[in-house]
């Protein structure tokens, strides 16, 4: 299954930072923010969670929850997420599977080099299920905001 926009959000089972298993389907009711990023860690993902993380309280006074997916392991996630004082939850992706339903693993050239990773994406995923908005190929700057502002307006 792939994501689609108006159409039920690929359903996932990942293992959050602490190991437990988190699936999409256990926030039914709340608006989810899911967004994927690289790699734990590295200045622009770093940057994005932080801005995430400040924006927090905004998110939840809209019913939204947060959620961060990249291809690293559960004892980097829990990391990352001590290091920033993150308040979402991040959920490791290793096998980049969920990545893939959602059409963010893509084929890179950086710096001479070629590789798969990840694209960084947000989704936004309505109380029923359905995906509402995607934001694909994101600058970090200004990209919680762009969020937020949607998630505003579409109540």
């Amino acid at each position: 299954m792939s994501a689609e926009l108006g159409k039920q959000a690929p359903d996932f089972t990942l293992p959050n930072q602490n190991g437990k298993q988190v699936s999409l389907s256990d926030f039914k009711g709340k608006h989810v923010v899911l967004y994927f990023y690289p790699k734990d860690m590295t200045p622009g993902c770093t940057n994005e969670a932080c801005d995430f993380r400040d924006a927090y309280e905004s998110f939840s006074d809209l019913d939204a929850v947060i959620i961060g997916i990249s291809p690293d392991p559960v004892e980097s996630h829990q990391k990352f997420i001590d290091k920033h004082d993150l308040p979402f939850i991040l959920l490791a992706d290793e096998d980049h599977k969920v990545a893939e339903d959602y059409g963010v693993w893509k084929f890179k050239k950086n710096f001479g080099k070629e590789y798969y990773g990840i694209e960084r994406s947000t989704f936004i995923i309505d109380k029923e299920g359905n995906l509402q908005k995607e934001f694909r190929k994101v600058k970090v700057d200004g990209h919680v905001e762009e969020a937020l502002d949607y998630l505003r307006e579409a109540g």
